[in-house]
């Protein structure tokens, strides 16, 4: 596995980016990531999205179906896309420090 450097941490990280221990995961390392994905500042609406992605990995240990992260959050998945360019698993999944996910997010 390759280390890279987020929130000043140095992480393992997947081939496609994704860190392996969410545990070492915070806001700076989500600030990192982000900019990788596209997402030049985390507004408030990003980490709406990044904080219900990690409250449910916390609580299930898996990602959340798409449809279940926007009625949640009360975004659209158009609105999603506008967030996370790279969209809700690859982009979204990624900054919340969740590992890739396999299924449908």
């Amino acid at each position: 596995m390759e280390q890279k450097e987020f929130g000043g941490k140095m992480l393992e990280i997947d081939e496609d980016g994704f860190i392996q221990d969410p545990d070492l995961w915070d806001k700076a390392v989500a600030n990192d990531i982000a900019k990788t994905e596209g997402v030049d500042e985390m507004t408030d609406d990003h980490w709406v999205v990044v904080n219900f992605l990690r409250d449910y990995y916390i609580e299930f240990n898996m990602a959340p179906m798409i449809r279940k992260l926007c009625k949640s959050t009360g975004f659209k998945l158009k609105q999603i896309y506008e967030l996370f360019p790279s969209g809700p698993a690859k982009g979204a999944c990624k900054v919340a420090g969740l590992p890739k996910p396999t299924g449908c997010v």
